[in-house]
């Protein structure tokens, strides 16, 4: 019998996900527009993706344990200081984000604005009341839609706001977080997205509106059976 180990050895990542195995071997990394005047080396966040996320079938990339599920806060404190760095002009004084992956980075990011966070709910409960925005938001990632909420009582005119999310792909979430801030009159001064799957529109329709989108990773392709991944120069 083949040893699993062996045939991660040799690249074939095929053969384990065939029995569902995710074994966080690194991934062979390229780098796309590397020769307009960019560096060919990774940042932070992409080392810390090669290193140990895993690429699955169906453009899935799986960062679960750093990023959404198991979080390294001190990756998070990174990513909150480059995000600073990006926005530092930005009369930025409040964090939205939606529930509930982005809540972990969104907590770190404000720490660095000294503002305040709110997170878009997915469902109601009783212990919202009052008049609330809500928008309809599609989850590329489990594949359903759902209405999210905000209470008006904490996102007004005044407000100029900073939106983060862990991932961009579709940019459906977003635009969702955008037009809460429309519609409460408030600002979009920024977002800020730890990986954007550069190879869906999400990124390009938001950059098109005209938002200052800043994404730390924007992954142009993945192969799962070669485990390989090609990062956007920046």
């Amino acid at each position: 019998m083949i040893s699993l180990w062996k045939a991660a050895s040799r690249g074939k990542r095929a053969f384990l996900c065939a029995f569902g195995i995710d074994i966080p071997f690194p991934l062979r990394y390229n780098r796309t527009n590397k020769n307009l005047g960019g560096q060919n080396s990774m940042n932070f966040l992409e080392e810390r993706i090669v290193k140990d996320g895993v690429v699955k079938a169906g453009n899935i990339l799986k960062v679960d344990s750093f990023l959404n599920h198991q979080m390294d806060i001190s990756l998070f404190e990174k990513m909150g200081e480059e995000f600073k760095r990006r926005f530092a002009n930005a009369p930025i004084n409040k964090i939205l984000t939606i529930e509930a992956s982005g809540i972990g980075i969104a907590c770190i990011v404000a720490k660095y604005f000294d503002a305040p966070v709110v997170f878009a709910k997915k469902s109601k409960s009783i212990n919202i009341d009052g008049e609330m925005y809500v928008a309809e938001v599609e989850s590329f990632t489990h594949k359903c839609k759902n209405q999210v909420i905000v209470s008006k009582k904490f996102l007004g005119p005044d407000d100029h706001v900073l939106i983060i999310d862990d991932f961009l792909a579709n940019g459906c979430a977003l635009q969702g977080l955008i037009s809460i801030v429309s519609n409460a009159g408030g600002t979009v001064e920024g977002i800020g997205i730890a990986i954007e799957k550069g190879f869906q529109s999400g990124g390009r329709t938001i950059r098109n509106l005209g938002y200052h989108l800043e994404s730390l990773a924007i992954v142009d392709s993945m192969d799962a059976e070669n485990g390989t991944i090609t990062f956007r120069e920046q």
